[in-house]
């Protein structure tokens, strides 16, 4: 399980000088902009559809490769890490829904919510839910580039 979903994008100028990104952890998806500023606002947002695509497709997300010397790092939202750190946690417990909900005493609908990435569950019901995944957030500030 990727201990962070922080993931290195290349970037290229196409023929009309707009920068492309793509995620080749991923082997699909590009966005481009303008500007490279521009760019990596879009590419921050593709980020959060893969992770997002991949999550519904109940696949595991692959581990970020490191990143190269022509590459960028992109941070997804805080929220799509916390959704994709509970969806791998929960692929790794290998328990049923049925069974997650009863260790967390909500209902079995309720489970399904926060295992959904595309509901806006808060910050604290996916970090409860990961802790009974014996998962611990931690949070880390580093100066921007």
């Amino acid at each position: 399980m990727p201990n962070n979903f922080n993931y290195p994008a290349t970037i290229a100028q196409d023929e009309d000088g707009r920068f492309v990104i793509t995620f080749p952890d991923f082997g699909w998806g590009a966005t481009d902009g303008a500007t490279l500023d521009e760019a990596l606002d879009e590419g921050t947002d593709l980020l959060r559809e893969l992770i997002t695509a991949t999550i519904r497709e109940g696949a595991a997300l692959p581990q970020p490769s490191k990143c190269g010397a022509a590459q960028q790092l992109v941070v997804p939202p805080v929220q799509t890490a916390l959704q994709a750190a509970l969806h791998e946690a929960f692929l790794q417990a290998g328990i049923s829904q049925r069974r997650f909900a009863k260790d967390l005493a909500v209902a079995e609908s309720e489970v399904r919510r926060i295992l959904n990435p595309e509901h806006p569950t808060k910050a604290s019901t996916l970090e409860n839910a990961l802790r009974h995944l014996h998962r611990r957030v931690t949070v880390s500030i580093e100066q921007a580039a």
